[in-house]
């Protein structure tokens, strides 16, 4: 039986949080450097002409242009400290347009790619790898708000192509129109990355592909529709020359699918030659052939772990008559290890007939009773308050929902991807608390309470007592949502009060 290979030599990171922690010293992301232009009437170009020129810490920043493709940027290097922006002045202006790729960068590091569009590739949207060198990863790679849609072309083709890259975040892209033989993003060999908050629409092949060794991936508050053959493809077929460590004994391992609504495509989730991966609290709506396929796709049993050891717990199956089975089990696999619990499943057609054909029996499963979406025509897969996924799931370490609203912890989950939000009674607090700030971390909204008989002003600062955020009244006795997606990961200080009092709160 072969034996996992060792992990790769990277420090694990928890790139999506912010937390509020007191009196421990870290200082918040500063830009340094200059500004680079690019666009027509500025210095440059395009990014391209631009990278010679860049320094750790510098913005290249591009104006509303069509550009072309054919942008290769390679051993670009920001710090830990000084990440290099390319970013552009407005999304929806900023287009980088055809050739085989709009932009490959290659072996780079600490770089922030924010607001462009790309358009009409003929090979791949945009290429990021590490060169071949596969010692070496790129890493620290931060790809948010930016745009890929309309592919020029329908075989093998992505409009996003990772290979050899380490930390990274994608947040907050668009991926439209893909090719109808590739994916919306593919990784090879890629670790410690996140998928959180895109949107994949109508693509060929799959929306998110790992592969060749990839391992530590979390794919959470996606929204996926259309997705192909495969919505995810967890694991695939590799070359065995592709392969991230070269002796990886998987297609792919520990990856976290959380939070996330797919609704159609061929077959929503497929677990491909991977293992330890977990699919947990995710809407899926209207899958057209199946909801599960268990696959082993590269083949070797003195090296491969069979497809295995995988889970799939506390998800909502909506589904009509359509289905050709539930789950498509292949050869060389390992079926009976995986683990179903808590899930709702619902056959819209004929709810007497939800129960799934499984490979093992589930833990307590609900059958045949109608989830209670608010509005499934508007796509609004919310729970109303009857819902029989209410306090039906398993607690899991996971911290949210789709929606961003912090789970309860040492109780009952919802099942599916939104949990049902009921703040008077999730929010409870002893009363001699003057005012709770919720969760720790937080990513994007902080909850205030004010236990308070009178309304209390609130400011948050950095650990060096810089103002952050100002003048937020919290009324007496009443709970505020804090927008603070603005601000950079690090840790925060958050004080409520009075003229004649403020209280610091951990």
């Amino acid at each position: 039986m072969p034996t996992l290979s060792k992990k790769p030599n990277i420090k694990k990171i928890n790139p999506g949080f912010k937390t509020i922690i007191f009196f421990i010293f870290l200082f918040p992301v500063i830009l340094f450097g200059k500004t680079l232009e690019v666009g027509p009437g500025k210095p440059y170009s395009s990014p391209a002409a631009a990278k010679n020129f860049v320094l750790p810490g510098d913005t290249i920043l591009i104006f509303p242009n069509v550009y072309p493709g054919g942008n290769f940027i390679d051993n670009l290097h920001g710090e830990a400290d000084k990440y290099i922006y390319f970013i552009g002045v407005n999304v929806e202006s900023v287009i980088f347009q055809g050739n085989s790729q709009a932009f490959h960068f290659s072996d780079v590091s600490y770089l922030r790619i924010e607001n462009i569009s790309i358009t009409g590739q003929t090979g791949n949207g945009m290429n990021i790898d590490d060169g071949g060198t596969f010692d070496t990863p790129s890493h620290h790679i931060h790809l948010k708000n930016c745009r890929f849609f309309d592919m020029a072309a329908q075989g093998n083709n992505d409009l996003l192509k990772l290979s050899g890259l380490d930390q990274f975040i994608i947040e907050k892209c668009t991926f439209v129109n893909g090719a109808s033989g590739g994916s919306g993003a593919d990784m090879v060999g890629c670790h410690y990355g996140t998928f959180t908050e895109n949107r994949f629409e109508n693509m060929g092949s799959n929306c998110i592909q790992a592969k060749g060794g990839t391992q530590f991936i979390t794919i959470t508050k996606n929204w996926f529709v259309n997705g192909g053959q495969r919505t995810l493809n967890l694991g695939g077929s590799t070359g065995l020359a592709f392969f991230r460590p070269l002796d990886a004994p998987f297609e792919a391992a520990d990856i976290d699918v959380f939070a996330n609504v797919i609704v159609g495509s061929w077959a929503p989730i497929a677990f491909v030659g991977c293992v330890r991966v977990h699919v947990v609290n995710n809407t899926i709506i209207n899958p057209q052939n199946w909801i599960i396929r268990i696959l082993q796709e590269t083949v070797d049993t003195g090296r491969f772990l069979p497809c295995g050891q995988n889970s799939f717990v506390n998800n909502i199956i909506y589904y009509s008559n359509s289905l050709s089975r539930h789950v498509n089990i292949g050869p060389n696999t390992e079926p009976t290890s995986f683990t179903f619990e808590h899930n709702l499943w619902y056959n819209t057609d004929n709810p007497s007939n939800s129960k799934p054909d499984l490979p093992v029996q589930e833990v307590m499963q609900i059958e045949g009773k109608d989830p209670l979406f608010s509005d499934v025509d508007q796509q609004d897969f919310t729970l109303t308050s009857q819902s029989p996924a209410i306090d039906a799931g398993k607690t899991t370490p996971y911290p949210f929902d789709f929606s961003g609203n912090p789970l309860p912890q040492g109780i009952s989950f919802d099942i599916g991807a939104f949990e049902f939000f009921n703040v008077s009674s999730y929010l409870s607090t002893p009363d001699n608390e003057e005012f709770l700030a919720f969760p720790n971390p937080f990513e994007n909204i902080l909850y205030i309470k004010n236990n308070l008989e009178t309304p209390q002003s609130l400011h948050i600062t950095d650990i060096t007592g810089q103002f952050m955020y100002v003048n937020k009244t919290i009324a007496a006795n009443s709970v505020s949502e804090v927008m603070l997606d603005d601000l950079t990961s690090g840790i925060y200080v958050v004080c409520v009060g009075n003229r004649t009092k403020t209280v610091f709160k951990k």
